[in-house]
């Protein structure tokens, strides 16, 4: 997750940066690219708040990993001096944090809440933690995916970029480092977009960017040593309270079984049947 820097214009094209790549709490492994679990596999709490992911694995947001990685080769390319991952949510956020340093990442940071809050702490809150950690790492970029893949809020990086006064470059299919500027293309309805942000600059991350990188054992052994700090949202004087409230999580409807019919008639007589038509 990427922080804030000083003034651009007092960096040069060869100035290091410190970046922030950012990663929301683990999410239930689900691959994006197979079919959705059998219902019987996903619980509804009995309270109806959520649903029960207790000893679910939990895995990166797949737009976040495509963050650090770009965050990574930037470091590669020594345009950036430090990577710092940062996750907000409970305990197991650190594994997350542990797989970007594996990735390359230098040090993580773990915002932490209990998994009893977590739920709670949406976009808003997220971005309020991203800000104040942007300022206090004094980083020039902040980097993270558009959207994570369990409410598809695609708001935290704007949410971001607004607290901060920062530009933003959302949606990234291509990044460029042009002197004190980042050249951003973007995807769009009408095709594509370039923007040239001054830094300290916010970018949110879509799927055409790069192809994230398995972390290689030797690099799982050294992210192993490497440091992760865990701080709480109230020691960056963030409040983490909600004005939003679940009401009801409920399971979905049992599908009825569909039927056949022979001709357009029979089609026809059945909407009548059941008063579609």
């Amino acid at each position: 997750d990427p922080g804030q820097g000083g003034p651009a214009s007092s960096r040069s094209l060869w100035s290091p940066w410190r970046l922030l790549p950012c990663e929301p709490w683990p999410l239930p492994q689900e691959p994006l690219t197979l079919p959705s679990p059998p219902a019987e596999q996903i619980r509804v709490k009995p309270d109806k708040t959520g649903v029960v992911t207790d000893g679910v694995k939990h895995s990166m947001n797949p737009f976040c990993e495509i963050a650090v990685e770009e965050a990574v080769r930037l470091k590669e390319k020594k345009l950036v001096k430090e990577v710092i991952a940062v996750s907000c949510g409970p305990v197991q956020c650190q594994e997350t944090i542990r797989t970007a340093l594996a990735m390359g990442a230098d040090r993580g940071i773990h915002v932490e809440v209990p998994a009893a809050e977590a739920d709670r702490v949406g976009p808003l809150q997220v971005a309020r933690v991203l800000a104040k950690l942007a300022e206090r790492e004094k980083v020039d970029l902040v980097l993270l995916g558009k959207q994570a893949i369990d409410d598809d809020c695609n708001q935290t990086g704007q949410m971001t970029a607004g607290l901060l006064d920062w530009p933003q470059g959302t949606f990234a299919s291509q990044v460029t480092l042009e002197g004190a500027k980042l050249k951003v293309e973007r995807e769009i309805d009408g095709g594509l977009e370039t923007l040239r942000l001054k830094l300290p600059a916010v970018v949110t991350t879509d799927l055409r960017l790069n192809e994230p990188r398995y972390a290689t054992l030797p690099n799982i052994m050294k992210a192993k040593k490497k440091k992760i700090e865990v701080i709480k949202a109230s020691d960056l004087g963030v409040d983490l309270s909600s004005k939003l409230t679940v009401v009801s999580v409920e399971d979905p409807p049992q599908r009825t079984a569909g039927v056949k019919v022979e001709t357009t008639e029979d089609l026809v007589a059945k909407l009548k049947e059941v008063g579609r038509i």
